[in-house]
């Protein structure tokens, strides 16, 4: 198959597991490829030509490229930027077709921040009203969240929260009760769960609902950890239709765009191996990647997609690892979406399985991505890789390691050496303790390695990219105590990181186009309610975008902006 076919061919068929590729039963025709591309834009973008066409002005304009300019106007053309610089006069002259002017009234401007480790695909597949909780800190602010998730849901619709938060958040350390969920939510089913293994909650509604599934519940509608938990998730994705799940994958990018998120880095969903608490492994890659696919060939999809495939083969031959390697298209895509390589997992576990499966994906040239959460993982870990690059040279495969809360200087040193990169997170702002929670972003910043700000959401993590900011910039958890003190960095260096340093995890294809705002780089440009660089530490955590652009296209306003 040639790189022309491949590019005709529907992101439906693409994108299923190896050899199904290309076979009789794949879904959909032969589209031509000037359709494909077509549907790569927004949905927004659709239509004349100067519905792409946008100039930004009266505002700080942070291009955040290596010199920090920071310009008042701003010029995009058919998706591209034609023009940065102080003159609105001369970003009228780039764009002689009429375009949209848009007065920031003082707002600030970014690029449009990249996250290069999340599971959005994951999110759009959560079952019912999945309304993120990432900057609730008391019972009380859940409920509200709750009454203002509800608002036009019909009754009897589940309101639910799954990962992206934790109760160690909340001021009473704990999950809201059953009465508390009914008073907030007297006419919906409500359901709360700290994600994985952790511990759930419902409402009357809901407990009438789980009990009739054979899920135990309390008096106080507490739903225990590990297999209860693991049922009462399972019972609500046994309700999913197709038409839930893409109604669920327009959420959670409309979800992204309103915290200013437009490129993702999607790490896989579970495959069929086994039965995981999050109930989400009776599915594979494909069945979870569908909705978002689907979108992207109606032209329905706001968001820049980066699919990595994750694989969790326990058989020696890797079986499922063989099929998607025989592909042998590892970036195939456009601007919109595009495939991006294998991780956060290669192979169940680290053991002899995964170093083979690391040599076989080296070999055919895919970029790698595991993950590190405990103390000594990364040295498995960063070891392997140094003995793959023994054998075929991963120099320039752009392999990198996730989370990394513990991980020493020396190891990043021996990552630098074989090309490697870290994806940094704030995650331990739910759950650290201590003084050195991680991870060191202060070393990790001045060793000059390759790194990049990321998520985790939404499973153990928030996807809002400024509670990521708040603990790398403060140290401090979400209950205020300084757990990661000594490796602060600053909010430009952590914007660095979201933004121009990103592309590199993005690979060659996307890393001269995304990240920053200068001229002939894609037009992707969030305004912020208010000045992150200048606000006090603790609104960091409440910054949002009152409007975010992608291509040209507008895909967010809040009216604030006009």
């Amino acid at each position: 198959m040639t790189q022309a076919d491949q590019e005709g061919v529907p992101r439906r068929t693409i994108f299923r597991t190896g050899a199904a590729v290309g076979a009789a039963t794949a879904i959909g025709a032969v589209a031509h490829p000037q359709q494909a591309a077509a549907s790569a834009q927004p949905a927004a973008a659709h239509g004349a030509p100067s519905e792409r066409d946008l100039i930004l002005h009266n505002g700080p304009i942070h291009t955040m490229n290596r010199r920090h300019d920071v310009v008042r106007a701003l010029a995009i053309r058919d998706g591209r930027v034609a023009y940065a610089g102080d003159s609105l006069g001369a970003a009228r002259r780039a764009l002689p077709e009429h375009p949209r002017v848009v007065d920031l009234r003082g707002h600030v401007a970014i690029p449009g921040i990249i996250d290069n480790h999340n599971h959005i695909v994951l999110m759009g597949n959560r079952p019912g009203r999945h309304t993120p909780l990432e900057n609730a800190y008391s019972v009380a602010d859940v409920q509200r969240a709750y009454r203002a998730r509800a608002r036009g849901v019909p009754a009897g619709e589940f309101v639910t929260t799954i990962g992206g938060f934790h109760f160690n958040q909340f001021r009473e350390v704990r999950l809201p009760t059953l009465a508390e969920l009914d008073a907030a939510l007297p006419r919906h089913p409500a359901y709360v769960s700290v994600g994985f293994s952790g511990s759930s909650a419902t409402n009357s509604l809901g407990k009438a609902f789980f009990e009739a599934a054979g899920v135990v519940v309390g008096a106080d509608g507490t739903i225990a950890s590990g297999t209860q938990t693991g049922r009462a998730t399972l019972a609500l994705r046994q309700r999913l239709t197709p038409e839930l799940r893409r109604r669920g994958a327009r959420d959670a990018m409309a979800y992204a765009l309103s915290v200013g998120v437009t490129t993702h880095l999607d790490q896989g969903a579970f495959q069929a191996t086994g039965t995981p608490s999050d109930g989400a492994a009776h599915e594979d890659n494909y069945t979870m990647h569908l909705p978002f696919l689907e979108l992207y060939d109606r032209g329905q999809a706001p968001v820049r997609l980066r699919i990595n495939f994750l694989h969790m083969d326990t058989d020696p031959a890797l079986p499922t690892l063989e099929e998607r390697l025989r592909n042998a298209f590892p970036f195939f895509g456009d601007d919109m979406v595009r495939t991006g390589g294998i991780g956060e997992f290669i192979a169940s576990g680290l053991g002899p399985n995964w170093l083979e499966a690391a040599k076989r994906v080296a070999r055919a040239g895919w970029r790698a991505e595991v993950h590190s959460l405990s103390a000594t993982d990364f040295r498995t870990e960063i070891e392997g890789f140094e003995a793959v690059h023994a054998e075929v040279s991963i120099k320039d495969l752009r392999w990198v390691v996730a989370h990394v809360p513990f991980i020493t200087e020396d190891y990043v040193d021996r990552l630098k050496a074989v090309g490697g990169g870290l994806s940094l997170t704030g995650w331990r702002y739910l759950a650290g303790t201590g003084t050195a929670a991680g991870p060191p972003f202060r070393m990790i910043v001045d060793n000059g390695i390759h790194a990049g700000m990321s998520s985790d959401g939404m499973q153990i993590a928030p996807m809002n990219p400024f509670i990521h900011a708040y603990y790398a910039v403060t140290g401090r958890n979400a209950l205020g105590a300084v757990v990661n003190d000594g490796q602060q960095i600053s909010r430009r260096e952590v914007l660095d990181l979201y933004t121009r340093d990103n592309t590199w995890f993005l690979g060659k294809a996307d890393e001269d186009q995304l990240g920053v705002l200068e001229v002939e780089r894609l037009g992707d440009v969030v305004v912020l309610d208010r000045d992150y660089f200048r606000v006090p530490e603790e609104e960091i955590r409440h910054v949002r975008s009152v409007l975010t652009v992608v291509g040209g296209s507008i895909v967010h306003d809040t009216g604030k902006v006009h």
